[in-house]
C-alpha cells in the first residue's frame, strides 16, 4: 500500500517537473539555427527539445531493426537466438505435458497409452533418463519383455540411470529363475548403492540360496551398518549364517573350524536350537561336558526340543536308563509341564520298563492334545502293560489320523520341513523356519502304508503246497472235507511271467468307547422298528 502511494506521488512529481521545464522553455529567448545542404532551420527552445527526442527515438528504432535482422539471419543459420529459445520452451512444455500424461496412463494401468505418450515426450524433450523409465514399466505392464529389456540395457549407458537398469534386468532374471546371473546383477547393484534396502535383501536371499555364507554375513553386516536392520535381528540372523557356515565346513572335513563357528552361532543366539545342539556336540567332542550341559539347559529353558534332548543324551552315552532319568531331571526342571518334557520323560520311563510311571509322566497328553508321537508313546505303554492287541492296534490306528505335532514350518509359505535349514525349500525365504504345529492340521503320516503291518497285526506266512512223493505209499486221499473244516482255495503255480495279484489287507480294528457303542445300538434298534412298522409299497 505504501509503495503504491509512493509510485503515485513520484508520477505526479515527474509530470510537474516536465510541465515546469516546458514553461521554462517557452519563456526562454533565442533560437537554434541548423543549416544542412543549403537548407536552414530555425528552432526555438521547445522545438529543439522536441526535435532531440524524435532524433533519439529514430536512432533507437533503427538499431532495434538492425538487431532483429541479425537475429533472423542467425536463426536461419541455426544459431541460438531468442526465437529458437521461444520454440524450445514451446517444445519443452509439450514434452512435459506428454510425459505427465504417460505417467498418469501408467498409473491407470494403460500400458500401451503410456508407451505412446513416452515416445511423444522423447521426441520433444530428448531426455531418455525420464522417458525410458516410463517406457520400460509400460512394456512390462503389457508383457513386452523384449522391449523392456532393451530399454533397461540403454539405461546402463548413463551413470545416473545405471542402477535402475541393473535393477530392471535383475527383476527379469529373478522371474526367469536364473539365480546365477541374478546374483551377479545383485552384487553390481549393491556396489552401486550399498544403502538400498531392497537390494540388500535380494542379495542376502540369493547368497543364502547359493550357500555363500561368508558373503551373506558381509551383506548382513552392511544392513546393520546402514541402519536397515535392528541389532537383535542382526544377531539372530548372523547366528543362522554362522551355523550354516559351520555345517558347510563339517561337510568339508574341517572339524575345528566347524566347532568354532557352531560355538559362535550359539553365543550370538542362545535360543537357536540347531546352534545349541551343534555347539553342545562340539563341546562333547572336546571333552567339555560341563559347557555342553550349560548350553543345552539354557536352550531348553527357552524352547524344549527333541534335538536338545538327543544332544543331552550324548553327554553320557553309556549310562543306565535309571541313571539317565535322574540326569535328565536337571534338564527338564525348568519346563516341567511342557508337552515335550512330558513325552521325553515318558520315553525314558519306557526305556526303564517302568510303564505305570511312563503313563503318569505322559498324563492326558494323548487324549487332550493328541499328536502322532504322544499317541505312539501311549501305544508303547499299553503294550508294555500287557494290554490286549486290539487296544494297541487302536492307538496305532489313531496315530495315523491325528496331527503330526510340532515341526519345522516356514512362517512365510507354511511349508513343512523334515529338519531345520536356513532357507525355505519352497519359497526361498531366509530364516523363516520355526518349531511349531502346522496351521493346516497335517496328519502324522500322509502315506500310511509303512505303518499298516503295525496296525493290522502280524502278517501270516505264505502257504506252501507240498508236492506228494509218487513213490510214497500214502498218497493224497480224495476224502471230502467235513462240514466246518477249513479248505484252502485252489492255487495256481506262479511263474516268472505271471503278473502279481493284489492282496487285500484286512481293515484295522478300531476300539469304540462303550457310550458310543450303546448309542449306535439304540439307533440301530430304532431304525429296525421303524422299517418293520412301515406299510408295504
Amino acid at each position: 500500500m505504501l509503495w503504491s502511494l509512493l509510485k503515485v506521488v513520484l508520477f505526479f512529481c515527474l509530470v510537474a517537473l516536465a510541465a515546469y521545464a516546458a514553461v521554462l522553455l517557452l519563456q526562454a529567448e533565442g533560437t537554434i539555427r541548423v543549416a544542412m545542404a543549403g537548407v536552414e532551420f530555425s528552432l526555438g527552445p521547445l522545438q529543439a527539445a522536441i526535435a532531440a527526442v524524435l532524433i533519439f527515438l529514430a536512432v533507437w528504432t533503427l538499431l532495434a531493426l538492425l538487431n532483429f535482422l541479425g537475429a533472423f539471419l542467425r536463426f536461419l543459420f541455426g544459431d541460438e537466438t531468442a526465437l529458437t529459445r521461444h520454440f524450445g520452451r514451446r517444445r519443452e512444455r509439450k514434452g512435459y505435458r506428454a510425459l505427465a500424461d504417460g505417467m498418469l496412463a501408467l498409473a491407470a494401468g494403460e500400458g500401451r497409452e503410456a508407451m505412446a505418450k513416452a515416445s511423444r515426450a522423447e521426441r520433444y524433450l530428448h531426455r531418455p533418463e525420464l522417458t525410458d523409465l516410463v517406457t520400460a514399466q509400460a512394456a512390462e505392464m503389457v508383457g513386452d519383455r523384449r522391449k523392456s529389456e532393451e530399454v533397461y540395457k540403454r539405461l546402463l549407458q548413463s551413470d545416473r540411470t545405471r542402477f535402475v537398469g541393473v535393477r530392471g534386468l535383475l527383476a527379469h532374471k529373478l522371474a526367469d529363475g536364473d539365480t546365477g546371473t541374478a546374483l551377479a546383477l545383485a552384487q553390481k547393484a549393491f556396489a552401486l548403492k550399498p544403502k538400498h534396502a531392497d537390494t540388500q535383501d535380494i542379495l542376502l536371499r540369493l547368497q543364502a540360496g547359493q550357500e555363500d555364507w561368508s558373503g551373506a554375513r558381509r551383506t548382513l553386516g552392511a544392513k546393520l551398518k546402514h541402519g536397515t536392520l535392528p541389532r537383535d535381528v542382526y544377531r539372530r540372523r548372523d547366528a543362522v549364517l554362522a551355523l550354516s557356515e559351520a555345517r558347510g565346513i563339517i561337510d568339508e572335513g574341517k572339524s575345528i573350524e566347524a566347532r568354532e563357528n557352531a560355538i559362535e552361532a550359539n553365543r550370538l543366539s542362545p535360543d537357536l536350537i540347531p546352534a545349541a545342539a551343534m555347539a553342545a556336540r562340539a563341546y562333547i567332542a572336546n571333552n567339555q561336558t560341563r559347557y555342553a550341559t550349560r548350553v543345552l539347559r539354557k536352550a531348553w529353558e527357552v524352547h524344549p526340543h527333541p534335538d536338545l534332548a538327543a544332544a543331552y543324551a550324548e553327554i553320557e552315552p553309556d549310562e543306565t536308563p535309571r541313571a539317565r532319568i535322574g540326569r535328565f531331571g536337571a534338564l527338564v526342571r525348568s519346563q516341567p509341564d511342557h508337552p515335550e518334557t512330558r513325552m521325553l520323560m515318558a520315553e525314558l520311563q519306557i526305556a526303564n520298563e517302568d510303564f505305570p510311571e511312563a503313563r503318569r509322566a505322559l498324563g492326558d497328553l494323548a487324549t487332550a492334545h493328541p499328536t502322532a508321537r504322544s499317541v505312539t508313546i501311549m501305544a508303547a505303554i499299553a503294550r508294555g502293560e500287557g494290554a490286549d492287541d486290539a487296544v494297541v492296534r487302536g492307538w496305532l490306528t489313531r496315530a495315523l489320523s491325528v496331527p503330526r505335532g510340532p515341526s519345522w514350518v516356514c512362517d512365510n509359505c507354511q511349508n513343512i520341513h523334515a529338519d531345520w535349514r536356513p532357507t525355505c525349500q519352497n519359497c526361498g525365504a531366509f530364516d523363516t523356519l520355526s518349531w511349531r504345529e502346522p496351521q493346516d492340521g497335517v496328519v502324522a503320516i500322509p502315506n500310511a502304508a509303512p505303518m499298516l503291518p503295525l496296525v493290522v497285526g502280524r502278517v501270516e506266512p505264505p502257504h506252501v503246497d507240498v508236492v506228494p512223493d509218487p513213490h510214497d505209499s500214502h498218497g493224497p486221499t480224495d476224502t471230502p472235507p467235513h462240514e466246518g473244516d477249513l479248505v484252502d482255495p485252489p492255487r495256481t503255480p506262479v511263474t516268472a511271467d505271471t503278473p502279481p495279484t493284489a492282496t487285500r489287507i484286512p481293515d484295522a480294528e478300531v476300539i469304540v468307547p462303550p457310550d458310543q457303542r450303546d448309542a449306535a445300538n439304540r439307533r440301530s434298534v430304532a431304525t429296525d422298528d421303524t422299517s418293520e412298522n412301515a406299510p408295504p409299497r
